[in-house]
C-alpha cells in the first residue's frame, strides 16, 4: 500500500524550484520487454547477457531483491509467467533457494537499474519434472530480468 500525503490547500500547484543552470537527470522507469528465445540448440550451462548494466546496488547472496520479468520457454517462446501481468515485481532472498538455481546464480553481481537475459538449463529449473502446463520435463527457460531494488 502506498500512503498518500494531504490534499494540496492552495487553489494553484504548488511549482518546483529549478535551478536555471542545473538540470534533472531523466527518470526512467523500465518498461515490459519483447523476449525473443534464441536460435539453436538450448546451451547446457547457464548463459547470462547484459542488456542494460545497471548503476545501483549490486546484488550479492543473501540479498533481499526485487525483480521484474517475464519468462519464456526456449523450445517455442511461450510465455509462462511475468510479474509484469500482475503489476508488482518479486521480492525474495537470494542465494538461499527460494527460486530456481538459474536465477540465484543468474542475478549474482547484477546492479539495480539492469536488466539481464538468463538462459537457463533445465537442470538449474525444473529439470525433468517440469512445472505448470508451459514448462515441460527437461526445459530450457529464457528469462529477460530488471532490478528494481537492492536490500
Amino acid at each position: 500500500m502506498i500512503a498518500h500525503g494531504p490534499a494540496q490547500c492552495s487553489v494553484n500547484p504548488p511549482v518546483p524550484f529549478r535551478h536555471p543552470r542545473l538540470r534533472e537527470p531523466p527518470v526512467t522507469e523500465p518498461t515490459r520487454p519483447d523476449v525473443d528465445p534464441p536460435e539453436g540448440p538450448p546451451p547446457t550451462d547457464l548463459q547470462i547477457q547484459d542488456l542494460v548494466v545497471g548503476d545501483g546496488d549490486k546484488a550479492v547472496s543473501g540479498s533481499h531483491i526485487m525483480a521484474h520479468y517475464v519468462g519464456v520457454t526456449h523450445s517455442g517462446g511461450e510465455e509462462f509467467d511475468a510479474s509484469w501481468n500482475r503489476g508488482q515485481p518479486l521480492t525474495f532472498q537470494l542465494g538461499v533457494g527460494r527460486v530456481i538455481k538459474g536465477w540465484d546464480d543468474g542475478i549474482v553481481g547484477m546492479k539495480v537499474g539492469g536488466r539481464r537475459r538468463l538462459t537457463i538449463p533445465p537442470h538449474m529449473a525444473y529439470g525433468d519434472r517440469g512445472s505448470g502446463k508451459v514448462i515441460k520435463p527437461g526445459e530450457t527457460l529464457v528469462f529477460v530480468v530488471d532490478l528494481v531494488d537492492v536490500r
